[in-house]
């Protein structure tokens, strides 16, 4: 298989090659040049544990990887996970399940994809004999993921920028805790778009990253998407057969990389019913659905700091599906959007996207409600997603972080705080970070001066 940018102006590429680079030459992103039909494949795999399943679907992408090399990667990856379900499906009632996806080492979904990320990185370097140095951006879990899954590994480097002050002080002690000396936990002084921003410029000069063998962990990179399909079919999976066909996903996200995995999978003739896009305050998703009318705004930081995004870069991989897979369409409509930050879009798939939004105010209500019906506790990303349920129908909410990262929005609603060891071991841990201007010469100056 190979894999093609949205833009249409890169040579295609093998899976591990895509994988190295992140983001295509032409500023696009990568996605598979066929999508595979699953709907044969459904049966024998229903019974799969979540790395055999991971291992059966990688096949069908990663075809340059020997299959005993995939197959260790991919144990590998899933062994560090706490909960021998990997990712359980809890049933709250009658129609509702939550998807707990915060089981892995840094307890936030993003660990599913970057776990795995880091050990294909890993297993590149020593097939290559050369290093490689990872730029990221992060509102919050991505960075702390990212770098846990390269924590130590050897002729790696890995640079996370960070908007300065808007991440939990939990998520910033993940990324800034470490101790590991190919960690640079990189703090800008902007948001996380100022932060997202720099990553695509940085990538955009091709000498430089060619120069420094950068590569990309932010959902940019065709990886990560793959690997969020498989904890959405693995959920399918696991919901009795009569409610399969008739279920929704309800998704938190501020960058349309989650739901844009579960979405995917329609394409690849799951029969999955629908998705629900839950956002914060940053609602760019909602309005967008809603109204047709992509429309970048201020970020407004919120107690769901993840979701505190306004530009959805995954949404050009939607885009290129939207208008028939014609990367000539896709280039006027993004080179639009950078210009002005806005786009209407006449047509998009609302039979399968519906969409809700939650404030600061909503999502203390909604962490006090669920505890009080379900006794059950929800972190501020996933409490937006239990706004506007339909109670009649199957709910599956996608429960994207542990409680426990975020105290004192917790203590602000409940009066009381969710621990986990791993993140009370971390609060007497020196936090080690580098402060820089929202500027990508000065990032680039960081990286040329610390790359591997």
């Amino acid at each position: 298989m190979k894999f093609i940018s949205t833009r249409g102006q890169t040579e295609p590429h093998s899976f591990s090659r895509a994988v190295a680079v992140g983001l295509a030459p032409d500023g696009g992103l990568f996605l598979p040049d066929l999508l595979p039909d699953l709907s044969l494949r459904l049966r024998a795999w229903s019974t799969a544990s979540y790395a055999e399943l991971c291992m059966e679907f990688f096949r069908l992408f990663a075809t340059d990887i020997p299959e005993e090399t995939l197959e260790r990667i991919v144990h590998r990856s899933y062994a560090t996970f706490s909960h021998p379900g990997i990712a359980p499906l809890r049933r709250l009632d009658q129609n509702l399940h939550v998807l707990e996806l915060f089981h892995g080492p840094t307890l936030a979904f993003k660990d599913f994809a970057l776990q795995l990320l880091g050990n294909l990185y890993e297993h590149q370097c020593a097939a290559g004999g050369a290093g490689i140095n990872v730029l990221g951006a992060t509102s919050g879990d991505t960075g702390a993921a990212a770098i846990h899954g390269l924590l130590g590994k050897p002729r790696t480097a890995i640079f996370i920028l960070y908007p300065e002050g808007r991440v939990s002080p939990l998520q910033e002690r993940q990324m800034a805790c470490t101790g590991a000396a190919n960690v640079h936990a990189l703090a800008i002084d902007g948001s996380f778009d100022d932060a997202q921003r720099i990553l695509k410029e940085a990538f955009g000069d091709q000498a430089f990253a060619a120069r420094h063998r950068l590569s990309a962990v932010n959902s940019i990179n065709l990886a990560r998407i793959l690997a969020q399909c498989v904890y959405y079919l693995h959920a399918w999976f696991q919901l009795p057969a009569g409610e399969r066909e008739d279920a929704e996903f309800v998704v938190p996200t501020g960058n349309f990389g989650n739901v844009l995995a579960g979405w995917l999978l329609t394409r690849m003739q799951v029969p999955i019913r629908g998705f629900r896009i839950a956002t914060n305050q940053n609602d760019i998703l909602h309005r967008l659905f809603n109204t047709g009318e992509y429309q970048v705004e201020a970020v407004r930081p919120s107690l769901a700091p993840s979701m505190d995004i306004q530009v959805a870069s995954n949404f050009e991989r939607f885009l290129y599906y939207a208008v028939g897979e014609d990367s000539a369409a896709v280039r006027p409509v993004m080179e639009r959007i950078q210009a002005t930050g806005a786009y209407y879009f006449p047509k998009l798939e609302r039979d399968i996207f519906s969409t809700s939004r939650a404030d600061d105010a909503d999502i203390l209500h909604l962490i006090r409600q669920t505890h009080q019906r379900y006794h059950y506790v929800v972190d501020p990303h996933t409490a937006c997603a239990f706004q506007g349920l339909n109670p009649d129908r199957t709910s599956v909410v996608l429960a994207t972080a542990h409680p426990a990262k975020f105290p004192a929005v917790m203590r602000q609603a409940l009066d009381f705080e969710p621990t986990h060891p791993s993140l009370e071991e971390l609060k007497s841990r020196p936090i080690v970070k580098h402060r820089l201007p929202a500027d990508v010469s000065a990032v680039k100056a960081y990286v040329a001066a610390h790359a591997v």
